[in-house]
């Protein structure tokens, strides 16, 4: 009989042939509850699910449902078969718990690549609202653009610039993916951006004859020791958080030359590799991104409410 371990190892085997870019490491979360299952055939697989609460007022709430839970699967050899079967066991363990209201959500961030676990989830009612995409630490050459464009470090004073473009970036975003533009959004964004341009974590924007019309912020993150990068491989990454073009600079390729200034400084600064999350339905993301560069990693698979899985 699979242990949980041995579920593990197989499991990352087949990732590991899957895609060479996932972690070597098996990420196993803390306080989760678990949940078993079985195949049709008689194969043992199993998850951990976690909970969390995003109260009004929290950050994570303009990305995240209110109450979101997750469920780290342990399918080991088993992708179609497993995955189906334990996502049967967790809408019967969702079902015993305290309804949890229309503002949440059930969530798996699988491989996305493994595409015999990717029908399962659909079965499932799963929607793929996000990826997780990288890119290799590739110079770009400089774009050259008719009139007057400026690519320049944003400081301290650029603060309601930064603010506006980013929250016409969540605006857009709430209609294509998980984001959610909230009553408080305009704070949470004005504060988020002022402890980024008063640190060492980089945002750029783009003027147009004076005026800011892009804005890309970014940051620093090591592996190996931030707990948010574990879906990585080891080593100093360059994070992409947020990138905006105003509408009316839209298609005019200032967003291709704000990257182009932000991947050469990764590239500088020695970064392996930089990374971002982009939503699939966004009709403008799917497409700026892989020409950037990114492809996805890991995909963010979401129904909302939770109470939805099928």
């Amino acid at each position: 009989m699979a242990t949980a371990q041995d579920l593990m190892q197989a499991q990352f085997a087949r990732f590991a042939a899957l895609d060479p870019q996932l972690p070597q490491d098996q990420f196993v979360p803390t306080d989760a509850e678990p949940v078993a299952a079985r195949t049709a055939d008689g194969h043992a697989v199993a998850g951990l699910v976690t909970h969390t609460s995003n109260p009004e007022g929290s950050a994570r709430g303009l990305w995240q449902a209110g109450e979101a839970f997750e469920l780290f699967p342990i399918i080991g050899e088993h992708p179609r078969a497993g995955m189906d079967s334990l996502l049967g066991a967790w809408r019967e363990w969702l079902g015993e718990q305290d309804d949890p209201g229309p503002n949440s959500s059930a969530m798996v961030v699988w491989p996305s690549r493994d595409v015999q676990a990717t029908r399962a989830l659909l079965d499932h009612g799963f929607l793929p609202l996000s990826v997780l995409a990288i890119r290799s630490p590739t110079p770009v050459a400089d774009t050259e653009l008719s009139g007057t464009v400026k690519v320049r470090r944003a400081g301290p004073a650029d603060l309601d610039a930064v603010v506006e473009l980013t929250l016409t970036e969540l605006e857009y975003a709430a209609l294509v993916g998980t984001a959610t533009y909230r009553s408080d959004a305009a704070q949470l964004k004005r504060t988020a951006a002022r402890v980024r341009l008063h640190s060492d974590d980089p945002v750029w924007l783009a003027e147009q004859d004076g005026t800011p019309v892009a804005v890309a912020e970014c940051g620093w993150i090591d592996t190996g020791k931030s707990p948010r990068a574990y879906r990585l491989r080891p080593g100093s990454w360059g994070y992409v958080n947020c990138v905006s073009v105003h509408e009316k600079a839209r298609g005019t390729g200032i967003g291709r030359q704000l990257m182009s200034v932000v991947h050469n400084e990764f590239v500088r600064r020695g970064a392996i590799g930089s990374f971002l999350y982009y939503n699939p339905p966004n009709p403008l993301s799917s497409v700026f991104w892989p020409r950037q560069g990114y492809r996805p990693l890991w995909t963010m698979w979401e129904v909302r409410p939770a109470t939805a899985l099928r």
